[in-house]
């Protein structure tokens, strides 16, 4: 038996929150985590839409559903099957996204900040190092870089771009200590970084967003 690839179109959907226009100066794009719909995520980032920011939400490209063959549909980035070719697909479908959205704008006049939360964090990671889409701001919340990223101290891209952690203190998917031990790689690869923690769950957290947005 051989396994053998091919590649077809695929329709992929996405949400926007915000009006394109000229009063835009802030552009996101935020990805969910495990488990979630990009609609329904973005009614998290509500308080962002003030006239000036543009939110953009895609979805992973893999549907399901929660409770077996009925009921809620959910979402995933990608699983451990194939992955490989996952990983492409999604990097492609964000960098194409990113060029459309980008039409329109003069990207000197613009802050772009990607988010990935949970499961969209090393979605988000892998888009930045592997894709062709650099923004200004990235946002790793309530998730840590994947393991399968190698960071060449010469080359490391997320040293060119402002990063974030957002973590809650409550966090039931963090066990004690990830964070501090996580801190300690990331020293140790050279990679510059901020740690915003906030008492809270596995969660967007609003006041810490808009802060971040200001």
């Amino acid at each position: 038996m051989k396994e053998k690839h091919i590649t077809v179109n695929k329709t992929a959907r996405y949400f926007i929150l915000g009006e394109p226009s000229e009063k835009i100066t802030q552009l996101w794009f935020v990805c969910h985590g495990y488990g979630q719909l990009a609609n329904y995520f973005l009614k998290d980032f509500e308080i962002l839409d003030n006239g000036k920011n543009l939110v953009v939400a895609p979805e992973g490209l893999h549907r399901f559903y929660w409770n077996g063959f009925d009921g809620k549909v959910v979402a995933s980035w990608m699983t451990k099957e194939d992955r490989e070719s996952d990983i492409n697909d999604y990097v492609n479908y964000l960098d194409k996204l990113f060029d459309e959205t980008l039409r329109g704008f003069s990207r000197d006049k613009i802050q772009i900040t990607i988010l990935g939360f949970s499961q969209g964090v090393a979605t988000v990671s892998r888009w930045v190092c592997f894709g062709k889409s650099k923004p200004d701001h990235l946002i790793l919340w309530a998730g840590v870089f994947p393991p399968d990223l190698k960071f060449d101290p010469d080359k490391n891209v997320f040293n060119k771009i402002k990063t974030t952690m957002v973590v809650g203190n409550q966090d039931e998917f963090l066990r004690d200590g990830q964070i501090e031990e996580y801190e300690k790689k990331l020293k140790n690869m050279g990679i510059k970084y901020k740690l915003i923690r906030f008492d809270g769950k596995h969660e967007i957290n609003k006041e810490v967003l808009k802060n971040l947005s200001a």
